[in-house]
């Protein structure tokens, strides 16, 4: 039994949550996402208070009991207050430019990597070596983030790359430990 799954959902009062047969809307001041379901799962709004039901009892349907119920809760936080994760970029001579719809990235490599930024995704540069992903679907902002992350991974000798802020990266200590 999963525990998620039985949880019930308040919506906020700036938040619209309709559901239409096997498909959920919900609307916010952010913006609007919806969610197709399976069809041994059910999901009742009364009152401001949201819950998903199982229609049957099996492996699958369990499995997507809390899954289903997770998604729906990202997705109303994510049309109120929405989702933001910031990179930063440590080498020298590597940055970010964000010019319209295009991220660019020059990470020590011969050429610099360009990246068409999804719909939905808004994207800041503080700096020439910080930016702010912004959207307000959880998986997509977390998607592009890891993508801009694996342009250069950070290395654990000197620890240049792109990484989260305040991820901490493991370093070794190299040739030096040897002797």
């Amino acid at each position: 039994m999963s525990r998620i799954g039985k949880r019930v959902l308040t919506i906020p009062e700036n938040v619209n949550v309709e559901v239409n047969g096997q498909k959920v809307t919900v609307k916010g001041p952010k913006g609007e996402l919806s969610l197709d379901l399976i069809k041994t799962i059910e999901v009742k709004v009364n009152d401001k208070q949201l819950t998903v039901e199982k229609l049957k009892e099996d492996k699958f349907t369990n499995q997507m009991h809390g899954t289903t119920n997770a998604n729906i809760a990202n997705m109303i936080k994510g049309v109120s207050k929405g989702y933001k994760k910031a990179l930063e970029i440590v080498g020298v001579g590597y940055r970010f430019n964000v010019q319209g719809n295009t991220l660019t990235i020059n990470a020590g490599y011969s050429h610099p990597v360009k990246m068409e930024v999804p719909t939905g995704i808004t994207v800041k540069a503080s700096s020439n070596t910080e930016i702010e992903i912004e959207g307000t679907d959880k998986c997509a902002v977390g998607e592009f983030a890891a993508n801009i992350r694996k342009v250069r991974a950070p290395e654990p000798y000197k620890g240049k790359g792109i990484k989260y802020v305040g991820e901490q990266i493991r370093r070794k200590v190299g040739k030096k430990a040897s002797k």
